[in-house]
């Protein structure tokens, strides 16, 4: 195939772990088909790492291994740098090195994007280079772009989402078998889901700086990890997961951002990341084991949901190798695709202030009254209740109330006031419903 005078475009891959090894794996076996869709011919000319004698899933090519990160970016050759190292530091420096030194750059790090983002795009701009993204939310699935691009002419009021695959796997085992947690998380940790410390994915860290991405890009606003409220899914139990099947739904860790009206009639951003009930009939009830999706709702195009795998090596480079396709079509055309839009610049809704709705369980003295003292707790906090089941158990007894969406901070008063009443032996379980009427 001949590309006449076209140059070739010349890559250097920042990491060869699990991502990064996929990633120059497919630079070599996709080569002509890359320069095909590309107009000109891409070339790998450097790969860092921090060992060069580390073992490693794919056979890199003679003399492009370095420990040397920092002289690569700078190499005034390069025109495209892919990141796949993680973490904040040294990916924030090397990325605005490449920048600095003329390179458009491709990162998978949701971490860094969650943390200090504007930092990054201001640098691209000021380069006048690009800095794309889209593997750093829910690895294969497209949904930064159709974001970005597709939806770009449409006005998007919510994101619901699973966005974390080891979370979703240990959920969907307590659901499908009646295991606890810990039981499910270490299945999963034998199959690979979830790492030796799985902190980061069970607490939430993880969906929570995807969930910030989300946010910024849906409502053109600047959205941190650190404004994106967080529960992990440590605490709930194999009864959660059994109220939940009485009640015809399922529990999942949800990444929820939203358009809410704040307490002065403008609309604000609300970002949440917490374990919820939803209801079987929901599209998201159905996405089993480690598997990702995304259900988008706007304005013209009504909803739409993203499903597939959401994590993994040669799914997360297939999302940054679209990703660089799209960057090195700019660096041949002397142009740049669109870079941050945060105009909207609406502030973030506290959690207390967000509405959602409360299961919560509770074990009281069986006797007259204590249902209408119930129910009253939750009037004295302003907060209707939808549905009450009660079951006897000898003296005592379990009430379980679902209630009528409120602010969280009513229905977190209201959970309170309960621990604090006589009548009370045990809140036993609390958790948010979403995906039902309000």
């Amino acid at each position: 195939m001949s590309f006449g005078d076209k140059r070739t475009l010349k890559v250097a891959v920042l990491g060869c772990g699990a991502v990064g090894s996929q990633v120059v794996r497919l630079l070599s076996e996709q080569h002509d088909d890359l320069a095909a869709r590309v107009g000109a011919p891409v070339e790998l000319v450097g790969v860092a790492v921090r060992r060069l004698d580390a073992a490693r899933d794919v056979d890199v090519p003679d003399g492009l291994l370095t420990t040397d990160a920092q002289g690569l970016v700078a190499r005034d050759d390069v025109d495209l740098v892919v990141e796949v190292i993680g973490g904040i530091e040294p990916a924030r420096s090397l990325i605005l090195s490449a920048l600095d030194n003329g390179a458009s750059v491709v990162t998978a790090n949701k971490a860094l994007l969650a943390e200090d983002g504007p930092t990054l795009f201001e640098a691209a701009a000021k380069a006048e280079r690009d800095l794309y993204y889209e593997a750093a939310v829910a690895g294969a699935i497209p949904i930064l772009r159709p974001l970005r691009e597709s939806l770009a002419g449409d006005r998007v009021t919510r994101v619901l989402g699973i966005v974390n695959g080891t979370t979703n796997f240990i959920l969907d085992k307590m659901d499908t078998s009646g295991a606890g947690f810990s039981e499910a998380l270490e299945e999963a940790q034998q199959l690979g889901y979830a790492e030796a410390d799985p902190t980061a994915d069970v607490e939430g860290f993880d969906a929570a700086a995807k969930a910030a991405i989300l946010a910024s890009l849906a409502f053109h606003s600047r959205v941190t990890a650190a404004d994106v409220y967080r529960e992990g899914i440590s605490e709930v139990t194999a009864a959660d997961v059994a109220s939940a099947r009485d009640m015809d739904s399922v529990v999942k860790l949800l990444a929820i951002c939203e358009l809410r009206p704040g307490p002065d009639g403008q609309e604000q951003v609300a970002a949440r990341v917490h374990p919820a009930m939803i209801p079987r009939s929901h599209p998201l009830a159905s996405v089993r084991e480690a598997y990702n999706a995304v259900f988008v709702e706007s304005e013209a195009a009504g909803q739409l949901m993203f499903y597939g795998p959401g994590a993994g090596g040669a799914p997360t480079a297939s999302a940054v190798l679209g990703d660089l396709v799209t960057v090195a079509r700019n660096r041949l055309a002397e142009t740049r695709g669109a870079g941050e839009s945060a105009y909207a610049d609406r502030a973030v809704l506290p959690m207390g202030e967000t509405r959602t709705r409360y299961h919560v369980a509770i074990d009281v003295d069986d006797r007259a009254g204590v249902l209408a003292a119930v129910a009253n707790a939750f009037a004295d906090h302003d907060v209707s209740i939808q549905t009450v089941r009660q079951e006897g158990r000898g003296a005592d007894a379990q009430l379980v109330v679902v209630s009528h969406a409120a602010p969280d901070a009513a229905l977190s008063a209201t959970v309170d006031q309960l621990r604090s009443m006589d009548i009370v032996r045990e809140v036993t379980s609390v958790m948010r419903v979403e995906g039902g009427e309000e």
